[in-house]
């Protein structure tokens, strides 16, 4: 209920109103302030003309042969003074003292006084309406400290979100199948947990959900309520930490009382590495609210009765540093992996972030999923949604498979900028840079296939050559790495060959490819001089538990680690110098059709390296981009003529394309290709997608 103060608001008017007249009585044009030995030296020195003696103990002094001398003491005076109230008594007598002694030419000076019962009245006046007013601003104060919803008295209680009626399904998850199936037990104990009782089964108390960034941790542990229809409780871990001790446990046994009274319930605690971490001392840890934190949390954990009903559900990307106790059987009995999807899982996710969207008869999301390896379902999202904007900024009428890998590359690298005045010398380079890269990467056997080959600024980037993988490896060879590493070297190495210099270019291939090698050397093992020996850490460092461990290698091994790093960039740069050597006609021609067409892509590179000429080679683009360009007008005017046919306003049966048909168009099954686009397409689409895909593959390997 909504509460009124419309007393408090006319006191408060009243009391300023009050204030504004009273101070004005004393304010003045020429308001100034001397003390009282002051007044008493002018009055000895005959400089005083007059005094009016105002309320509250002030007097105002005329002096003569000022501006203000002959005019009214009470509006115009030089000067005003303040005495006590055994000082009032003295000042008169100085007065009347000084009036009686008057020498010859002297004027008498003349102390009168105004009304001071009604001032008097007027001070007490306001002085108890600001009192009352202080009085109104406590009380409204005093009631906001106990209102429900000031936290300032509730501090110790849990700011958990109670959630019901969850409506995601597992529908709205796609691409983890696996993970899907460690949950389904949690769901169907939550619906029949009789079963599991008669059977003598513990249902896990705690789950904790493991995964990098983006996916899906928090939408599974929807997933799971939504499925099973019970209470969800949802909580961050760093809502338990505050500057007062004792909160943080205080909250936690707030929270799972909570979840006590609603049981069967879900809690779920998001990012529980900011109150899980590892106790101890060191510059990570020693947090006593946080550890006092911790402590109670596990104590709720242990505290569960078998099969109680609540399923404490947890997600992190950093498992690594959690406490040993937290992780325990009894505790967060299973953990679920939350992998990166591949390319089958990447498809049905695009699928499910494209229910709400139009999409173009060209999009096929077998292409896109294949196009964007190693990327989560928040990435893919995001692809959609950026896919989606560009289409708009286009005045397209639905998303079309340019859209998409046009939002793929400005994700990946940043906006493209062709406005950038880019010298002829600098293009040159870079064009040799990006070459050096392309070819390379043709002729290498185990690296991935060269699909675009560009000199148009975008991010940071100079140009790029984007690689594509030709599926989802797990595990990178020897052999892959060593070839990854020499394509890598290859603009570095055509600036050597051509320019007879280097640039601040390949900054980014060096910093990549001497973490490739030093995880060869130290993680994985790949050297005869150290051999199969971990020698050094991959991840983030915890402050709190690695900081002043004590040193795993010796001075001479960390040197022998320099030395076979170099032994291996080294390695790479001759082969890769040999290879460039040998191919630079192909460099060169490569190079000439970057300046002039600024981007190439698979099928142009194989035309250059089978030995076409510059001339062959652009006149096959020109050739090509006409071509495309006629089939793409060709089919907005097929677009354009369906949707004019199948919009007949006058026909009550027409389908869901007519704007006055009160039946959503949504799930029907209509050739409109502005109509919601579910990814099946006929086996013709597919297999025309299928030769396209030199076009729209792209995975950004070795930009300038």
């Amino acid at each position: 209920m909504k509460k009124n103060y419309t007393w408090l608001v006319w006191i408060v008017a009243i009391a300023v109103i009050l204030g504004v007249s009273y101070f004005a009585y004393n304010m003045r044009q020429n308001d100034k302030k001397e003390s009282v030995t002051e007044f008493i030296d002018d009055l000895s020195q005959g400089k005083v003309e007059s005094v009016f003696g105002a309320a509250g103990y002030r007097f105002n002094v005329v002096l003569k042969g000022t501006e203000n001398s002959g005019k009214d003491p009470a509006q115009y005076y030089d000067y005003y003074f303040y005495v006590s109230v055994g000082g009032h008594a003295q000042v008169l007598d100085r007065v009347d003292v000084f009036n009686n002694n008057l020498q010859t030419g002297f004027t008498t000076v003349t102390l009168s006084f105004d009304n001071p019962v009604t001032t008097d009245y007027m001070s007490i006046i306001y002085y108890v309406l600001i009192a009352g007013v202080l009085i109104a601003f406590g009380v409204v104060i005093i009631r906001g400290i106990r209102s429900q919803n000031n936290q300032a008295l509730n501090i110790g209680k849990s700011s958990a979100r109670m959630s019901q009626n969850i409506k995601t399904r597992f529908s709205d998850v796609a691409g983890a199948e696996e993970e899907k199936e460690e949950l389904v037990e949690v769901i169907d104990f939550l619906k029949n947990p009789r079963k599991y009782t008669e059977m003598g089964a513990k249902i896990p108390t705690g789950i904790l959900l493991v995964g990098p960034p983006g996916t899906g941790k928090t939408l599974f542990a929807k997933a799971v309520a939504g499925e099973a229809g019970v209470p969800f409780f949802s909580i961050s871990g760093s809502d338990f930490v505050e500057m007062y001790v004792g909160v943080g446990a205080s909250r936690v046994r707030s929270l799972f009382d909570q979840a006590k009274k609603n049981m069967p319930c879900i809690v779920f605690i998001d990012e529980i590495d900011a109150v899980g971490r590892q106790r101890g001392a060191g510059l990570g840890g020693g947090n006593d609210e946080r550890e006092q934190t911790l402590n109670q949390l596990l104590v709720e954990l242990d505290g569960f009765e078998v099969n109680s009903g609540i399923i404490c559900m947890a997600a992190t990307n950093r498992s690594d540093i959690l406490d040993p106790a937290l992780t325990r059987p009894g505790r967060f009995d299973r953990q679920i992996f939350v992998h990166r999807p591949d390319v089958r899982g990447r498809e049905a996710i695009l699928k499910v972030h494209a229910r709400n969207k139009p999409l173009a008869s060209d999009v096929d999301f077998k292409i896109v999923a294949r196009i964007t390896p190693g990327c989560t379902g928040a990435d893919l999202a995001n692809l959609l949604n950026e896919a989606a904007i560009l289409a708009v900024r286009n005045n397209h009428k639905s998303v079309s498979m340019s859209d998409i890998t046009e939002g793929l590359e400005k994700l990946a690298m940043g906006p493209a900028k062709r406005s950038r005045l880019v010298t002829e010398k600098d293009k040159r380079i870079t064009a040799y840079h990006e070459s050096g890269h392309a070819v390379l990467g043709y002729l290498l056997p185990n690296t991935d296939t060269v699909h675009e080959v560009t000199i148009i600024p975008r991010g940071n980037a100079g140009g790029y050559t984007w690689m594509r993988p030709d599926d989802d490896s797990t595990y990178d060879s020897k052999a892959k790495m060593l070839d990854t590493i020499t394509m890598s070297l290859g603009g570095r190495i055509a600036e050597e060959l051509i320019i007879n210099d280097i640039t601040g270019g390949a900054s980014g291939d060096i910093k990549q490819i001497t973490d490739t090698a030093r995880k060869m050397v130290t993680v994985y093992g790949m050297t005869d001089e150290l051999g199969t020996v971990y020698l050094g850490g991959e991840g983030e460092v915890f402050v709190g538990r690695d900081y002043g461990s004590t040193k795993t290698i010796s001075d001479l091994t960390a040197s022998k680690i320099d030395d076979e790093i170099y032994k291996i960039i080294n390695q790479c740069h001759r082969k890769g110098t040999d290879i460039l050597k040998e191919h630079l006609d192909e460099l060169n021609i490569m190079a000439r059709v970057l300046v002039a067409k600024e981007t190439i892509y698979e099928e142009e590179v194989k035309l250059i390296m089978e030995g076409k000429s510059f001339e062959e080679v652009c006149d096959f683009i020109d050739k090509k981009w006409a071509k495309k360009a006629a089939e793409n007008d060709k089919r907005i005017k097929e677009e354009l003529k369906r949707v004019r046919g199948e919009d007949d306003r006058n026909d009550p049966n027409s389908g869901g394309n007519n704007p006055f048909s009160s039946e959503p168009n949504v799930g029907k099954d209509t050739n409109d290709p502005l109509a919601k686009n579910d990814g099946n397409k006929s086996e013709g689409n597919k297999n025309a997608k299928k030769e396209e895909i030199n076009i729209f593959d792209h995975t950004p390997r070795g930009e300038m």
